[in-house]
């Protein structure tokens, strides 16, 4: 089974009658964010293949029937597991560009994430915005979501004295080559082509830096 074939048949995928909810109690949460926890440490070793309700009730040590008590089935579980590892990846991001101690260019701000982006645990989150490709009508949210949290980041690194368009010009850019270089990095395995481009983006946000000047 590939990467777009996440599979929820079999595994009660979506939420079954007679399967109550946590209803956000505290203890219900508290039940959630740990079996949602495991969930995500699973697919940050193992990544989206072969990804199904019975593989995370594993990883979590339960059942299907507990999970389905706690989310709305794989697709949802699947989402939220995906939101938790981006956050996880614009922490570090942010804590490998000095956590916002000093301020940084645009190029020193690219040159000191990238190896989080293209680190190895970070594999899963290029194939969740492969599934949305290849699966648009039941996974296009893994995308969307993807542009909704790492704007802010990229937006707050931009001049404060630009303009709100110019601000989100600039990040958007940075969001869609940084995304271009990494699917290129997972399925060329061409480093030095990836390299190559990186420098070039870094000297073009060098430029447009300098351009206030």
């Amino acid at each position: 089974m590939g990467v777009g074939e996440v599979s929820a048949s079999g595994d009660g995928g979506s939420a079954q009658a007679g399967y109550r909810r946590s209803a956000g109690s505290p203890r219900g949460e508290a039940r959630r964010r740990e079996l949602l926890d495991r969930v995500t440490e699973d697919l940050a070793v193992n990544g989206l293949v072969d990804f199904s309700l019975r593989r995370a009730a594993r990883a979590a040590g339960t059942t299907h029937k507990v999970l389905l008590y706690h989310f709305d089935g794989a697709d949802d579980l699947l989402k939220q597991a995906i939101l938790q590892l981006r956050d996880r990846r614009i922490g570090k991001s942010s804590a490998a560009a000095g956590g916002g101690s000093t301020r940084l260019s645009l190029g020193e701000w690219v040159r000191a994430v990238w190896p989080v982006l293209v680190g190895e645990e970070a594999r899963v989150l290029d194939q969740a915005i492969g599934l949305a490709m290849y699966d648009p009508d039941r996974y296009a949210e893994l995308g969307r979501g993807a542009s909704q949290q790492y704007l802010p980041t990229l937006l707050a690194i931009c001049p404060e004295h630009w303009s709100d368009r110019r601000r989100l010009e600039v990040a958007e850019m940075i969001l869609a080559v940084l995304r271009g270089f990494l699917v290129d990095a997972r399925t060329s395995g061409d480093m030095e082509g990836v390299a190559a481009g990186f420098d070039a983006l870094t000297r073009a946000l060098e430029r447009e830096e300098a351009a206030d000047a």
